[in-house]
């Protein structure tokens, strides 16, 4: 049997440990000591924006001359690669990251999965909390944004993102994106409680199952494509 070989480790101010490791040829993040995420189960991390970029996409006459998009948590970096082959150019596409080491994993580690997606022109990584970052963005400044945070609200990775929950920051996203623009959550299942704060904040909610693998048989994760009623 092939050994797992720790490639990595950083310790976060709150304590949290994260690790990537590989076996067998893929790679594997740990969050204290638990996996977290591998680049064997990315389908749904793909789905996050082909769902996401869709509406923004579709139709010559309404889709932005120059898309801008906001990515929230890098991870494996799956989400963005998926998202430069859709948006196409020119467009801006921004990620928010709160932990330095990933970005620097993305750089090193997993390039030869995805190549240099950092250094790409239309890439912007902006390392800090997504809550400080959505609170100083001026409105309409988005036509989506995906956000790959959490497990679900319930089961927060780290304590501080309970902010990104309340009813006055999911006004602000509802500010912050366009009139025609996408809200779309990833989550690892679906939580209904979290969808009524939606509607309630002023959006309609579309939900999506979503294979954790192409060829899984069962779709265990969940999207939830918010858009702003009229």
């Amino acid at each position: 049997m092939k050994p797992y070989v720790q490639l990595d480790e950083a310790h976060m101010p709150d304590g949290t440990v994260y690790s990537l490791h590989k076996h067998d040829g893929k790679i594997y993040l740990k969050y204290n000591g638990f996996e977290l995420m591998s680049t064997s189960l990315t389908y749904s991390e793909m789905m996050l924006a082909d769902v996401g970029c869709q509406r923004i996409l579709e139709g010559a006459s309404s889709r932005p001359k120059h898309p801008k998009v906001l990515i929230g948590g890098l991870g494996l970096g799956f989400t963005l690669k998926r998202t430069l082959e859709l948006v196409g150019s020119p467009a801006t596409v921004d990620v928010a990251e709160l932990m330095p080491p990933l970005i620097e994993w993305n750089k090193t580690h997993l390039v030869e999965f995805n190549g240099p997606l950092l250094e790409d022109p239309r890439t912007t990584i902006i390392q800090g909390d997504l809550y400080d970052i959505i609170s100083s963005a001026k409105k309409g400044s988005y036509d989506s944004l995906l956000f790959d945070i959490d497990n679900t609200p319930d089961d927060l990775i780290t304590s501080g993102n309970n902010r990104l929950y309340t009813a006055g920051f999911l006004d602000k996203l509802r500010q912050v994106i366009t009139p025609q623009g996408t809200l779309t959550y990833w989550l690892s299942e679906p939580a209904p409680k979290f969808k009524k704060m939606l509607v309630k904040a002023g959006f309609n909610v579309e939900e999506f199952a979503a294979k954790a693998h192409e060829k899984a048989k069962r779709a265990r994760h969940c999207l939830y494509l918010a858009t702003r009623k009229s």
